[in-house]
């Protein structure tokens, strides 16, 4: 569950990073900030992923760290790693020593299956806008259209002057509240290939479930 939450928050982070058309302020800032995030060698990301349950008041906190590589990256949290090298998905539990082997569906237009195009789901099913201008920072505010959306809204806070993600907040109707807070924002890093292929010497003894 944690890493479809996880999943699910970076694909919605980055259909968000182009969308908005009720603000042309707001979309102008977005635009940049994609157009940065694209360019780059690599998207690379140490995140706080908190999890706030407002209706039993509950609170979870995880660390981890991702990074995007045109259609690749690796994700890695707590008790699960995903290596996806555009072809083949390794996704490896490391309290049961297990990584499962799966392919690619380039029909399904996801995170999971081809990541690069999240940069281009925008202006679809949202408005946007710019909330506040700060010195240091833009906070943007994202609406769905659609009102069975289980969205309230999303709030990004934008540094500035470098474009940079702070922050990330997931609103939902059910009083669940997402925050992705990056503590580490990098477009610098040139990935080799290795970094999204699993590399099985690596894990003794591990089982191997493929199912491609």
């Amino acid at each position: 569950m944690r890493l479809l939450s996880t999943i699910s928050l970076f694909l919605l982070f980055f259909e968000i990073s182009t969308f908005g058309q009720t603000d042309p302020e707001a979309v102008k800032i977005l635009d940049k900030f994609a157009d940065k995030a694209t360019k780059a060698p690599s998207v690379s990301m140490k995140f706080s992923l908190i999890t706030i349950n407002q209706t039993d008041n509950t609170k979870d906190t995880l660390e981890g760290s991702v990074i995007i590589s045109k259609d690749k990256y690796n994700l890695e949290l707590p008790d699960n790693t995903v290596w996806f090298n555009g072809e083949t998905s390794w996704s490896y539990l490391s309290a049961e020593n297990e990584v499962t082997i799966t392919k690619a569906d380039k029909k399904d237009n996801s995170f999971q299956s081809r990541p690069s195009l999240i940069f281009s789901l925008y202006k679809k099913g949202y408005k946007s806008r710019l909330i506040e201008n700060k010195a240091d920072s833009y906070i943007i505010d994202l609406y769905p259209e659609d009102i069975k959306n289980e969205l309230v809204r999303v709030r990004l806070y934008i540094g500035k002057p470098t474009l940079n993600l702070i922050s990330l907040e997931y609103k939902r109707k059910d009083g669940v509240i997402i925050i992705l807070k990056v503590n580490d924002y990098d477009l610098k890093e040139k990935p080799g290939p290795e970094t999204f292929i699993f590399q099985p010497g690596n894990f003794k003894g591990v089982e191997i479930n493929d199912m491609r």
